[in-house]
């Protein structure tokens, strides 16, 4: 039985009702056994057919009756597959919004589309299966080798000594087996993210002329795919002839005992034929069970799988909510600081040190001039044992205006900019909303006023339009054309034949760097949210596509809240505010001038570019 098992929702009343059906089952089984049996002996006897009708029709009963238990019993374990693997792909898609793109990326996208699909629909099927094979294996043979024992006490003996010997085998059987599964899933796992990173890159290696190459890549991935999963079912046939060759042995023991006790007279007919008739059942549920564990355990290895993404998601959620209760009970009122005010955008940031400063601000419903953002002792650690990505991240800002996020690679500027989007939930520490905690509950609500924006934009399978309206799905063709206006597209779009219906994405027309890019501002623009996050929008474009986007997206920036992540220095300048980090940490903030005067590790960094140049 999987780990995790017990603890699915509802699992509880689906078995006691499965064990139920299956008690009555074997029951039924004796029934078809016994009638049967009298019949046949009935028969030898020298009775008429038509005298051992009566009998017939009752062992006809009991067959209709055992397999309409079958059916009832599947009927209800699949209804509780359905609904348990329906709840688990809800519950893990949820956990990959709480847990964030830098899961995602670390994952890898194809495994985990590939576990939110094929996964789930094979952990059904090991539910459907392995419930009932499980009930089964752990009841009939009981209720049947009791009723045996009661019929004849050596035949009893030689089921009860020779079952256990089966189960032994099915284990270690079982232990080899699951280490060639593991192997094999950690090659699908592998094809599935190759899979996809082939297709996302598979115009471009036509441009470099690379694709043939790519070719003997893709063959070898598969190839490793195919050996593990070949090794698996070599390990599968061999268990399950084991299994049969062992049952057929110890069938054939009961039976020479039976013969021979006949031949002498020590035994009559009737409890010889239902015992004989009995012990292939004894040893079904066994084979059965052996059977489908091997069909089934890519299924218990999804499960688990995903199991293990629900419970990183939980542990995340657990880690936060105790954080936010810690540093409620510490809470302390904020008052205003004017230093940090800047009037020509109504920006006002305040970075504070003092871990007892707190803030106390009325909430208000969308983000504006009066509205506060607020992080406070903010810590992420990704690994339990493992460096922070950021540290004591304090600082407090008020208001729209532009904030710039500067650093070199690793600094910690992306792991901040998913803490301001809610991707990543911090291990310690607090996110404040007009003084709020952005506690789980408050997340949606926030995450509905930001747009991100990522290095790589992802462009989804459809019309240019489609993808433009992602964030407000209902808005007009009017609106749409004005968003792509605005962000620059017009150029694009006229030498499309069907302009902004152009197929893009996955067999669509591709776009550059630089026109993705466009296409991201344009999705959130139309979105009319009041807070942009910028993760690195422009590091993979050239410098005359990077000057060109960015002559578009400055003057589309007034009027809201952005937090703009880079290590590309000219964009400070034209920034509000800038954050400055280094090893995780807020080593300065301060305008652009205010930095420059101040020749810390901005001043340093201006200097080594310069150098560089």
């Amino acid at each position: 039985m999987g780990r995790g098992l017990m603890k699915l929702p509802g699992i509880r009343p689906v078995l006691a009702l499965a064990s139920a059906l299956v008690l009555l089952q074997a029951m039924t089984i004796i029934m078809q056994a016994k009638w049967l049996a009298q019949a046949i002996t009935a028969l030898f006897e020298g009775a008429t057919v038509s005298s051992q009708y009566p009998v017939l029709l009752l062992f006809l009963a009991a067959f209709t009756a055992r397999y309409a238990l079958s059916f009832w019993l599947q009927l209800v374990t699949t209804r509780y597959a359905e609904r348990t693997g329906t709840d688990l792909r809800k519950q893990m898609t949820e956990q990959w919004f709480r847990l964030g793109p830098r899961y995602a990326k670390t994952e890898g996208t194809g495994h985990l589309v590939t576990l939110a699909r094929e996964g789930v629909s094979q952990y059904k099927t090991y539910l459907e299966l392995f419930i009932p094979r499980m009930l089964g294996m752990g009841f009939i043979p009981v209720v049947l080798l009791l009723y045996v024992f009661k019929l004849d006490t050596m035949s009893g003996v030689i089921l009860m000594l020779t079952l256990p010997i089966l189960i032994v085998f099915m284990i270690l059987i079982g232990l080899a087996t699951q280490r060639k599964i593991d192997g094999q899933f950690k090659s699908y796992k592998a094809l599935a993210n190759h899979f996809v990173d082939t297709l996302r890159g598979l115009e471009t290696l036509k441009t470099l002329g690379q694709s043939k190459t790519h070719e003997g890549s893709i063959m070898q991935v598969s190839q490793r795919y195919r050996k593990a999963t070949m090794s698996t079912l070599r390990m599968a046939f061999l268990s399950s002839f084991a299994l049969d060759f062992f049952t057929m042995l110890s069938v054939a023991s009961v039976a020479v005992g039976l013969g021979l006790r006949l031949t002498e007279g020590h035994m009559s007919l009737f409890p010889a034929l239902t015992v004989l008739i009995l012990a292939p059942e004894y040893f079904l549920p066994v084979r059965m069970l052996g059977a489908d564990y091997h069909a089934t355990l890519d299924g218990k290895e999804a499960g688990e799988a995903i199991n293990q993404v629900i419970e990183r998601g939980k542990a995340a959620e657990q880690r936060q909510t105790e954080a936010y209760a810690s540093a409620l009970d510490q809470a302390e009122v904020l008052g205003e600081n004017e230093n940090g005010s800047v009037s020509s955008s109504q920006l006002r940031v305040v970075f504070n040190r003092d871990k007892h400063e707190m803030y106390d601000v009325a909430t208000s419903s969308s983000w504006g001039e009066h509205s506060r953002l607020a992080l406070k002792d903010i810590q992420v650690q990704h690994e339990a044992e493992g460096a922070y990505s950021l540290q004591d991240v304090t600082f407090q800002l008020k208001g729209l205006g532009k904030i710039g996020i500067i650093g070199a690679s690793g600094a910690g500027k992306s792991t901040l900019i998913d803490v301001l989007a809610g991707f990543q939930l911090p291990t310690a520490g607090q996110v404040l909303v007009n003084g709020q905690p952005l506690s789980l509950e408050r997340l949606k609500a926030w995450r509905s006023q930001t747009a991100a924006i990522p290095q790589h934009p992802y462009i989804f399978s459809g019309s240019i339009t489609d993808n433009i309206r992602f964030y407000m799905p209902e808005a007009s063709d009017a609106e749409v054309a004005q968003a792509a206006q605005v962000a620059g597209l017009t150029k694009l779009l006229s030498s499309l034949a069907n302009g902004l219906h152009e197929q893009i994405g996955a067999g669509g027309r591709q776009l550059s760097g630089g026109q993705e890019q466009r296409v991201a501002l344009a999705r959130a623009l139309l979105s009319e949210r009041s807070v942009l996050l910028l993760d690195e929008p422009t590091a993979h474009l050239d410098v005359e596509t990077e000057y060109e986007l960015k002559q578009t997206m400055l003057p589309l920036f007034e009027g809201k809240l952005v937090f703009l992540a880079t290590h590309r220095l000219h964009w400070m300048p034209h920034m509000d505010r800038i954050i400055v980090m280094d090893g995780g940490t807020v080593a300065e903030t301060g305008t652009h001038q205010e930095l420059l005067a101040r020749k810390g590790v901005y001043y340093h960094m201006i200097e080594a570019q310069m150098e560089a140049i």
